[in-house]
C-alpha cells in the first residue's frame, strides 16, 4: 500500500500503524508524522486499539512461520473499524470532560459535603491504581505492563535508553524510555532480527531542549522520553534495538 492511495497524508495514519505502508512510503510518513501534532496524536490513538490490530493477525489465513509473507493488506472495512474506533474514544472523552465540568459547577454550588464525596472517590480511585502515569499511555504502559526491560548507556553519546517488550499474536509490543538525547533532533526506533532483518518501531522528533537531561536549564528537558509501537517479528526473532537519528547515526544499541 502507498501514500499515493490516500488523498491526504492525514489519511495514511491507519495505514502506517498497521505496517503495510511500503518502506519508501513509511520514511516519507515518518517525515510528516515528526511534523505534525495531530498526525502523532491520531496513531497513539490507533496503537491503543490493540484488539482490532490483534484481530487483525489472528484473522489472517499467513502465519510468522511462513517467510514469503512479509506483509498482510488490510480490507478497507478494518481500516474503517479503526478510524471508527478512534472516533468513539474521541466522543467518550469529550463526553467525560463535560462531565468533569458539570461536577465542578456542583461542587461550587453544593459546598463542603459533595467535597467530601467526591475527595473519597478519588481516593479509592489511587488506592485501585497506585502507579497509573497519566502523562502518557506509553509511560503507563512502561510501568505497569512491562517486565521484561534492558537498559544501556552508549558510551560515546551518552545516550541512556530502557526498552521493555512483550509478546503479543501479531508480533512485539516494545516501549522505550530514553534519557539524555538533545535535540533539536528526529529519530526512530529500529528492531534488528537475528538474520538481520529490520523494521521501525517508532519515530519522533526531539525538541530544542531535549529529553531526560538532569541539569537542563529547561524543566521540560529533564522528563524522559516515553514511546512505543510494535514489529512484526516475534519476541525471539529479535536480536537488539536501535536508536538512530533520521540521517542515520546510531545513538544507542540495546542489546535484548
Amino acid at each position: 500500500m502507498t501514500v499515493q492511495e490516500f488523498s491526504s497524508e492525514h489519511e495514511a495514519v491507519g495505514a502506517y500503524a498497521l505496517g503495510v505502508l511500503d518502506v519508501a512510503d513509511t520514511l516519507r510518513f515518518q517525515g510528516h508524522l515528526a511534523q505534525c501534532d495531530d498526525c502523532a496524536q491520531q496513531l497513539e490513538e490507533f496503537m491503543s486499539l490493540e484488539p482490532l490490530l490483534a484481530t487483525l493477525a489472528e484473522t489472517t489465513p499467513a502465519t510468522v512461520s511462513d517467510p514469503a509473507v512479509l506483509y498482510v493488506q488490510p480490507s478497507p472495512r478494518l481500516l474503517d473499524r479503526l478510524v471508527d474506533g478512534v472516533a468513539v474514544e474521541r466522543l467518550a472523552q469529550r463526553r467525560r470532560s463535560l462531565c468533569m465540568v458539570a461536577a465542578a459547577a456542583v461542587l461550587i454550588i453544593g459546598g463542603p459535603v459533595i467535597t467530601i464525596a467526591v475527595t473519597s472517590a478519588e481516593a479509592r480511585t489511587e488506592q485501585a491504581l497506585p502507579h497509573v502515569h497519566s502523562t502518557s499511555p506509553a509511560e503507563d504502559v512502561f510501568f505497569n505492563h512491562m517486565n521484561d526491560k534492558t537498559k544501556t548507556t552508549d558510551p560515546v553519546s551518552k545516550v541512556t535508553a530502557t526498552v521493555g517488550t512483550e509478546e503479543k499474536a501479531w508480533g512485539t509490543h516494545a516501549v522505550l524510555e530514553l534519557n539524555n538525547v538533545k535535540g533539536p533532533l528526529k529519530c526512530s526506533l529500529i528492531a534488528v532480527s537475528k538474520a538481520g532483518n529490520e523494521e521501525v518501531v517508532a519515530s519522533w522528533s526531539v525538541p530544542k531542549w531535549g529529553y531526560g537531561i538532569p541539569d537542563s536549564a529547561d524543566e521540560r528537558g529533564k522528563r524522559p522520553l516515553y514511546v512505543h509501537g510494535g514489529a512484526a517479528m516475534p519476541r525471539s526473532d529479535i536480536d537488539r534495538f536501535e536508536v538512530r537519528s533520521f540521517e542515520g547515526k546510531r545513538l544507542v544499541e540495546i542489546d535484548v
